[in-house]
């Protein structure tokens, strides 16, 4: 029975087809199909035969070649299983000499045997997929597949124009259903990530009913803008009080779409809420900074009053979401509902003072932009310095490489006043992310071999670690099995690789991605216990949510 090799010579309408065959000889014969086709088969001997139409396409060097790599294939087969059968005896050897007590001999040969024989039958089942994996390389062979936003996906590799193995990003699914992916898409904005074992089972009737209130006082508001139009002189029954209460209530509506949208965002409220929480009282300045030029361009007033209400109303939406894990962290008696009423209480004092002062300025007609530029620059100030302010034990990314940074720099984890005091409160959006933590795999890796290579360097753990040079950036890729300690752990040795890198600023090459992805894991493996009890020590507070990973995983 000949078996089919799968390789092909020539061009055009000529091809060669080679297979295997029991017997010796070289042959060419006719295939009778025509068009110069011939087919090398390769005798279980070593010999070759071909079969052609018209001209053979397999020519003698050819025949050369092919011969010699029969023949060097056949002999690293032999020094393989020369090789596997040294290791089964090592193993056999080790395992005899560690007999259990009161083992026989007998016993202890077949208990070696048997382990000997399932590790051997494990080692050639990896050897065997790496091999195949690298040989089917260019065939568009499946590299992985990949959950996220609650769809799979899978990576395949393509051989590309240049020659060079490209990877492909492929839907996985074989059906996309349209209604699950709007049900998905829906949550997204209107529950908390992880729901409903995120949340205590009270939570759905209380978010049911407040919804129904919500709905009532939503259309309660248009009959209330109305009166306090006519209060102000709008004419009753006129079209123009109609008008303007529409305009003021879409005005509010614009920004209640925007306090809904970015309410998808939610989850970052509890991790990176010291930046969110700035960048809040940036928006709440632009937006009062839209509702001045409305006086300038008064009939842009609806689109400007939208922009405006939808940035304050965001801001808004930040304010309120982090105020309560930062008068969490300020109870320390279990008084959180005390501690946050006498908070209002205060901003709300400061509030109407500040309002009296601006009725006060406002009287003696002072320069409208001036006024702004001085109030406004006091409020960031003092935003600023409310957040620096506040202390927090939970570790997320910010206050995590900071920890970290301290850590391999001088051996001592520092403490919660001290991290929090080197947290960078301020963030544009064009800063550089040193690290991308639970990022895409075709995000990672610009190429197959990249991943293969770095996957077997990581076939132990639950995630991968990577660096890409021309990004100078470093990449985590979780597995699905990953453990929260698992993602702790990723993120630490992370750190450690940037760590090692940041003395090659200008001449990282793959070569030292390598060296230093190979050192960062000894260093994990020695550090990452000793830094994890001495952090819990100074108090600290470490898990997966807080550093936010996201959703991709890699599928075992």
């Amino acid at each position: 029975m000949a078996a089919r090799v799968g390789e092909r010579a020539g061009s055009g309408s000529s091809s060669a087809t080679v297979r295997r065959q029991r017997a010796g000889g070289v042959d060419f014969r006719n295939n009778g199909s025509g068009g110069g086709v011939s087919e090398v088969v390769i005798m279980k001997g070593g010999g070759i035969t071909g079969v052609g139409g018209g001209a053979p396409s397999v020519t003698p060097f050819m025949l050369h070649n092919l011969t010699k790599s029969l023949s060097e294939s056949k002999e690293q087969e032999e020094r393989g299983v020369s090789g596997r059968r040294g290791l089964s005896e090592g193993w056999k050897e080790r395992e005899r000499a560690t007999a259990k007590p009161g083992e026989s001999a007998a016993a202890a040969v077949e208990r070696a045997n048997g382990q000997g024989r399932e590790r051997e039958r494990v080692r050639i089942r990896d050897q065997e997929l790496r091999f195949d994996a690298e040989k089917e390389l260019g065939n568009g062979v499946v590299l992985c597949k990949e959950r996220s936003d609650g769809m799979q996906w899978k990576y395949v590799s393509n051989l590309g124009r240049s020659g060079e193995n490209t990877m492909q990003l492929m839907y996985a699914q074989q059906h996309r259903d349209p209604l699950a992916e709007l049900v998905s898409f829906v949550k997204a904005y209107i529950v908390p990530e992880g729901y409903p074992d995120s949340v205590a089972p009270s939570y759905t009737p209380y978010m049911q009913w407040r919804a129904v209130q919500y709905f009532f006082g939503g259309a309660m508001s248009v009959f209330t803008t109305r009166s306090l139009m006519h209060a102000l002189g709008v004419s009753r029954g006129t079209s123009a009080s109609s008008a303007v209460a529409v305009n003021w209530v879409i005005k509010d509506g614009a920004g209640r779409i925007g306090k809904m949208l970015f309410a998808r965002h939610g989850k970052k409220f509890d991790v990176d809420l010291k930046q969110l929480r700035f960048k809040g009282a940036m928006l709440m300045q632009l937006g009062a900074g839209v509702e001045l030029t409305t006086m300038a361009v008064p009939h842009l007033f609806l689109p400007l009053a939208c922009a405006a209400n939808v940035a304050k109303n965001v801001a808004a939406v930040t304010s309120s979401s982090t105020r309560a894990p930062i008068y969490k962290a300020f109870a320390r008696r279990e008084n959180i509902g005390d501690v946050t009423a006498k908070g209002e209480c205060i901003s709300n004092i400061a509030d109407l003072l500040g309002t009296g002062l601006g009725i006060f300025i406002s009287k003696r007609s002072p320069s409208l932009v001036a006024t702004f530029c001085v109030l406004s620059c006091g409020y960031m100030i003092s935003s600023f310095n409310e957040i620096k302010s506040v202390r927090l034990a939970t570790l997320n990314r910010a206050r995590f490489g900071v920890v970290v940074q301290s850590f391999l720099e001088t051996g001592q984890v520092p403490s919660i006043e001290d991290a929090n005091r080197r947290e960078s409160v301020i963030t544009l959006p064009w800063q550089e992310k040193p690290l991308e933590l639970g990022s895409r795999v075709g995000q990672a890796f610009s190429n197959p071999r990249e991943f293969i290579r770095t996957q077997e360097q990581f076939q132990k753990e639950n995630y991968l670690v990577t660096y890409r040079p021309n990004k100078k950036r470093a990449y985590v890729v979780i597995k699905e099995s990953a453990s929260s300690d698992d993602v702790v752990r990723a993120t630490f040795q992370a750190h450690v690789m940037l760590h090692m890198l940041r003395g090659l600023e200008g001449t990282i090459t793959n070569s030292n991605v390598e060296d230093a992805v190979a050192e960062s894991t000894k260093r994990t493996y020695d550090l990452y216990d000793s830094f994890k009890e001495e952090a819990k020590s100074k108090g600290w507070m470490m898990g997966e949510t807080l550093l936010n990973p996201g959703d991709s995983r890699v599928c075992d």
